[in-house]
């Protein structure tokens, strides 16, 4: 009889439920997230089996397992999925139920599972969001700090080669511990800029073997970065 096994996945658990085709639902199994112990756990279920995953932060690493060990994850939206199971009192062993059931009757909010390749890649371009994102945040710091001071460096950009000459010779202005904040400020735009940079050529390299990023790029306003975003954010699942 065939089996649809939910599985509820928790940073460091997973609790699993399986459901025959009659509705029937078995024991819950919860697992730690120990890798050697999970593997030992999927090699346990039936060949093949289908088995539905919420998508969360850990759920990589877990469909991974899975489809290694010749299974087949279904990864699911979330908060749809609860909203169709309708549970006002949670527990983890009625969320797998949940997920089995939903599995079972066909109306599993299903989303698609990006290729590991994929999901890999797409760490490179987040981390360089996250330092342009922290870049700003320091550069910002630095305009706060001299605006405090009323110290006017002249050109849009503080940040250019003539503005930084300038900066330097004005540093004297600040206070001593506001100097050597700024100073050091500008010692980390400048490791930042070097890291963003590191991550752009990588990300350069996985884009030049890419159709896909060289048409995205045809678009109205789509540069190069641009591509890049909506390349691996979007995958090739058109």
């Amino acid at each position: 009889m065939e089996q649809f096994i939910g599985c509820d996945a928790h940073k460091k658990f997973s609790v699993f439920v399986a459901v025959n085709e009659k509705g029937h639902a078995g024991e819950a199994l919860r697992v730690v997230h120990d890798r050697q112990l999970y593997r030992e756990v999927l090699t346990r279920l039936p060949a093949h089996s289908v088995i539905a995953v919420e998508a969360s932060g850990s759920y990589s690493w877990l469909v991974d397992e899975m489809e290694q060990l010749g299974h087949h994850p279904k990864l699911c939206n979330p908060l749809e999925a609860k909203r169709r199971m309708g549970l006002t009192h949670k527990t983890d062993k009625l969320d797998a139920k949940g997920l089995a059931i939903l599995l079972r009757n066909g109306t599993l909010p299903e989303v698609w599972i990006p290729p590991s390749e994929l999901r890999d890649q797409r760490e490179l371009l987040r981390l360089r969001i996250f330092l342009v994102r922290l870049r700003t945040r320091v550069k910002n710091r630095i305009h706060g700090t001299l605006a405090r001071h009323n110290v006017q460096v002249p050109g849009a950009d503080l940040f250019g080669v003539a503005a930084r000459l300038q900066l330097g010779a004005r540093l004297p202005e600040l206070p001593v511990h506001c100097r050597a904040a700024v100073e050091e400020e500008l010692a980390t735009v400048d490791f930042l800029e070097t890291q963003i940079e590191s991550a752009e050529h990588r990300l350069e390299a996985i884009m030049k073997v890419s159709v896909e990023a060289d048409l995205l790029k045809t678009l109205p306003c789509v540069g190069p970065i641009l591509s890049m975003v909506l390349m691996l954010e979007i995958g090739k699942s058109w």
